[in-house]
């Protein structure tokens, strides 16, 4: 019981650490330093953890990779809206 609750008590805050970055980057508008093969990166990764997951039948991996796929590609969404709304105002700024 202590060892499930160790897994789940470590992938809640891994996923509320991630969770923070993607909503201060959406709140934000953060686009400086942020590289899209992180998102390219993080997805691949939580896609294949996520498989391997389901493969062992390990449910506190399979939530926490699920959702880190989910942020990875919030991420990368989040990411392009913010260059688009960036480049957008930069033009204005131009004309």
């Amino acid at each position: 019981m202590m060892v499930q609750a160790l897994g789940w008590f470590s992938s809640l805050l891994l996923v509320l650490t991630i969770g923070r970055q993607v909503w201060k980057q959406w709140s934000e508008g953060a686009t400086e330093g942020i590289s899209t093969w992180l998102f390219v990166g993080q997805t691949l990764a939580s896609t294949g953890f996520t498989i391997y997951s389901l493969l062992l039948q390990s449910w506190v991996f399979v939530a926490t990779n699920a959702t880190m796929l989910t942020a990875g590609i919030l991420g990368f969404l989040i990411l392009m809206r913010n260059r688009r709304l960036h480049s957008r105002g930069n033009a204005s700024r131009v004309g």
